[in-house]
């Protein structure tokens, strides 16, 4: 199939390349020039694993980069994988989604056959519904026996996006006529998982549900294991039993310094904002909000608690992305760390992977280190963020260190003398 992605960023990057891996001939459209000279050229602008690769193997062959719309006028599928950020309320920001709907109708005007347009983007239950068909539809001048609509999301894990893209639990795909829902899943041929066939609103919602719950479970986790730090009690260990309840699971039960990343904090919130426009009071999902937000802070009081004033001392933050295998900072809980130890006048030594030239473009003034023993020398104290698997071989490394104090934000380090936010 012609498959047009509209959006190159994380999602619409991924999706596509995966689309062009399964035999489809795919163009990517994105504003930024210089994202599409890299793919094209077969250099993701991102980091995630095996995607360079599959991207080397289809760049100028079946999959294209472009900066314009004229291409979707003969595509047989169109996604929408454009962000969709919050807003100042917590709400979703769709402008960008209002704006790609309306330049993707302005294209299939001069579309002779059927085409489906299908939302990825994150949104709010009824976008697809309210805002992209009426647009769609109004600026192309077609019908909807022209044009069909579908709602697709994405449960893509950063530094995993291949796998899971490749290898899904399940595709999700809502639509309000089977032509339109038959067409998206002709997409997936290849791909062995089970299909749900849902409404338009309910894919929209399943979305937010989904990492909804799973933030859920992480500042529960989060929150029993601040219990368990002042009982003695070894979080991991309790929730290694709690999770071979068949009826909870062992996914998301690890406590640490909290959820980041582009959707858990973003999502939440717009489930907050969406409740609340209904006329709901989630006091749930604003615990959640909470536990998280605090999380990061205790890492810093359990400093001082250790050292003292961290004023004039140097403190080495090992791990600035939010997660392991990629390089994005969004959210990330090194981000509030930096800043209190800022704040309070300590010397900062930071180290990660892959992570330090997009944190550079919010802290410029701290210092930057090529590996983990540089970043250690000389530090008064070290507060590990991010669960990179190199941080597990560090040992001797600490002993260059002014003073071994070492607080572990994820549980990580193999070696003896750590302190844990939770444990």
């Amino acid at each position: 199939m012609k498959i047009s992605i509209v959006g190159g960023g994380y999602v619409g990057l991924v999706t596509g390349t995966c689309f062009a891996q399964l035999g489809h001939d795919v163009i990517i459209i994105e504003i930024n020039a210089e994202k599409v000279r890299a793919i094209n050229n077969g250099k993701p602008p991102i980091y995630e694993i095996g995607l360079e690769t599959l991207l080397n193997q289809h760049a100028g062959k079946n999959l294209h980069a472009s900066t314009g719309f004229d291409t979707i006028a003969s595509a047989d599928i169109v996604f929408i994988c454009v962000g969709t950020p919050p807003k100042p309320d917590g709400s979703a920001d769709l402008s960008y989604l209002e704006s790609a709907s309306s330049s993707i109708g302005t294209a299939l005007k001069n579309n002779s056959s059927y085409c489906c347009v299908v939302v990825k983007s994150t949104v709010p239950p009824g976008t697809t519904e309210k805002i992209v068909r009426p647009c769609v539809l109004k600026t192309s001048g077609k019908t909807e026996n022209e044009i069909g609509f579908a709602m697709n999301p994405e449960f893509l894990r950063e530094g995993r996006a291949v796998e899971d893209f490749m290898h899904p639990d399940r595709i999700i795909i809502g639509s309000n006529d089977s032509r339109a829902g038959k067409q998206v899943a002709l997409v997936y041929q290849g791909i062995s998982a089970p299909v749900i066939d849902t409404g338009l609103s309910a894919a929209e919602m399943i979305k937010y549900t989904s990492n909804a719950f799973l933030a859920t479970k992480i500042s529960f986790s989060n929150e029993i294991g601040n219990i368990c730090k002042h009982l003695g009690i070894d979080v991991y260990e309790v929730m290694k039993g709690v999770g071979y309840d068949p009826r909870i699971g062992s996914l998301f039960l690890n406590a640490g310094a909290g959820f980041g990343g582009s959707c858990f904090p973003k999502d939440v919130s717009a489930l907050i904002s969406l409740a609340k426009k209904a006329g709901e009071n989630p006091v749930l999902l604003q615990s959640v909000l909470s536990v998280n937000e605090q999380q990061p802070h205790r890492m810093v009081a359990l400093l001082e608690e250790k050292i003292g004033s961290i004023s004039g001392k140097r403190i080495a933050v090992l791990g600035l992305a939010f997660k392991d295998n990629t390089d994005d900072i969004r959210d990330s809980c090194a981000i509030p760390v930096i800043r209190e130890l800022l704040q309070n006048g300590a010397q900062i030594s930071a180290y990660d992977p892959m992570a330090i030239s997009n944190m550079q473009q919010i802290f410029p003034e701290i210092e930057y280190c090529p590996c983990a023993a540089d970043a250690l020398a000389g530090a008064d104290g070290c507060l590990v963020m991010t669960e990179w698997p190199e941080f597990s071989r560090l040992d001797k490394e600490f002993d260059l260190m002014a003073h071994r104090i070492i607080i572990e934000g994820r549980r990580i380090l193999a070696c003896k003398g750590t302190d844990g936010i939770c444990w």
